[in-house]
């Protein structure tokens, strides 16, 4: 079974993101340039205050009537402390469980109390069809007889 850790070694390693005071527009254009739907909230030592995604925007901005250029990320992020995270030896089955489960599309990684990355449900779900697949190539290759 894959694992988080082997998830975040073939990721790119860049790891965005932007500060609680910061506006929920910049929030915004950020992920729009990246092309990621969350970002971890963090100060420039490093220090994870939470994650905001574009969910948190749509509903806890938009749907307000907020505005995104007046709303800083702090009013809208989930906090760290409720955070709902795993550590790189979790497998992607147990991260399946913990985002279905929790209705979250996205994971921030902790060794300890460091934090070491961010996964989402595409990479979850893509690491499950490429095991899948893996297996179903081994199975077509034993039936046809290429192992004899």
């Amino acid at each position: 079974m894959k694992t988080v850790k082997e998830i975040l070694d073939s990721k790119n390693k860049a790891i965005w993101s932007i500060s609680a005071k910061a506006k929920v527009f910049d929030a915004l254009k950020l992920m729009s340039e990246k092309e990621i739907g969350a970002l971890m909230v963090m100060d420039e030592k490093g220090g994870v205050h939470g994650i905001i995604s574009e969910r948190d925007y749509a509903r806890k901005v938009m749907l307000l009537g907020k505005s995104s250029l007046e709303t800083q990320v702090a009013e809208i992020m989930t906090p760290a402390e409720k955070m709902v995270h795993v550590k790189p030896g979790a497998t992607v089955e147990e991260c399946m469980v913990i985002m279905t489960g929790g209705h979250v599309r996205h994971l921030p990684v902790f060794e300890d109390d460091k934090f070491v990355g961010l996964i989402s449900i595409g990479d979850v779900i893509k690491a499950l069809v490429t095991e899948k697949e893996d297996l179903i190539e081994q199975l077509r290759n034993y039936i046809s007889g290429k192992y004899m």
